[in-house]
Order: C-alpha cells, then sequence, then structure tokens
C-alpha cells in the first residue's frame, strides 16, 4: 500500500483554510469518486482502494492519503495534482 502525505503552512484564517480544504476535496470526488465528511477540523474520505484525511490547523493544512495496490501505480501523478491544487489553492486565498 502506497501513502501519500502532504503539508502546507499558510497564514489563513481558520474558515479560509477550510474552504481550502473543502475545494481540495470537491475536486478529489469529481476526480476519482470520493465520498468525504467533516469531522471537526478534519475532512475523512474513502472510496474503494483510498482512504484519508485532511486536516486544517491555525498555520497548516496536512494531508494524508493510503492508496491500495491497484492505484499505487498512479501514486505521482495524484500526488503533483494535489500538490498543484493546495499550492494554488494556499496562495490565492
Amino acid at each position: 500500500m502506497a501513502t501519500i502525505s502532504i503539508a502546507r503552512t499558510h497564514k489563513l484564517t481558520q474558515r479560509k483554510a477550510k474552504g481550502v480544504a473543502e475545494k481540495i476535496a470537491k475536486d478529489l470526488r469529481k476526480r476519482f469518486d470520493l465520498e468525504y465528511a467533516w469531522a471537526g477540523d478534519r475532512i475523512e474520505f474513502e472510496r474503494p482502494g483510498v482512504s484519508g484525511t485532511m486536516s486544517v490547523g491555525k498555520d497548516r493544512i496536512a494531508l494524508d492519503v493510503s492508496l491500495g495496490w491497484l492505484l499505487t501505480p498512479l501514486k505521482p501523478t495524484i500526488e503533483r495534482e494535489i500538490e498543484a491544487q493546495l499550492d494554488k489553492l494556499v496562495g490565492e486565498a
């Protein structure tokens, strides 16, 4: 099982940081058919072969994803997409 761990610091308000996390979660749902739900300041998501969390802190957003063996070959592509989205959204907000 492959894992992806990405974290970015931010200078956003908690509300804006959660908005960034929501946009990323919606994009992941659209692209990879993931179901997600908020649990406090954390988004939990999963689908067959993928599970993970995205935690929103006062100055940091951290994403941890576990990929099943069928999706392991796509790890570099998925990781690049998540990093690009996170960089774009944290930079925009």
